[in-house]
């Protein structure tokens, strides 16, 4: 059974409606699958700070760390939290602005063609054995969906752009993620 439907929605998310969207271009082609972390403030779980960032309704006077987000516009396809619930804030079919100034085997501007998954976490920490889990079943998903993705298709954030860029960092464990994927 397919659990994304015709608009990009996964089934097994809760959605939200991110304003940090738009349009894909017209001729790109979901091709590539980045994988980041965030935690807000950095190594604090749990709390609503990256639903507020993904929202726009962060209140950037509640930490010294936020202040840098100020008037940030950013936004991801789902996010995984350390329980393993996903939350969904933008359908694939739409870009999300994850990425940034980005690159992908010399293809820049990565947003146009990706799908952005953020683990809650940091560059430093261990993810959960649910994370993983959940990513990898979403990951099956998404590749049914966009067979133009496939394992050498799935990058870090650091890949993309190494000079900004950690996550999700050394404590990533890609066989094991790897070991986990059915397709």
């Amino acid at each position: 059974m397919n659990k994304i439907d015709e608009y990009g929605r996964y089934q097994r998310a809760k959605k939200f409606k991110s304003p940090f969207c738009d349009a894909r271009p017209e001729k790109s082609v979901i091709s590539l699958l980045v994988i980041h972390c965030i935690s807000l403030p950095e190594g604090h779980y749990a709390g609503g700070a990256i639903h507020d960032l993904f929202m726009g309704r962060l209140d950037c006077q509640t930490h010294s760390s936020f202040s840098i987000l100020q008037n940030l516009q950013v936004s991801a396809h789902c996010v995984i939290y350390r329980d393993g619930h996903i939350q969904q804030y933008v359908p694939f079919s739409l870009r999300a602005w994850h990425a940034g100034d980005s690159s992908f085997m010399g293809v820049s501007k990565c947003n146009d063609y990706s799908i952005g998954i953020e683990l809650e976490g940091t560059v430093y920490s261990s993810y959960t054995n649910a994370q993983y889990h959940a990513l990898a079943k979403l990951t099956d998903q998404i590749k049914l969906n966009y067979p133009r993705i496939n394992n050498t298709r799935i990058a870090a954030h650091s890949d993309i752009a190494p000079r900004r860029k950690q996550d999700p960092g050394k404590k990533f464990d890609w066989q094991y993620y790897f070991s986990l994927l059915k397709l």
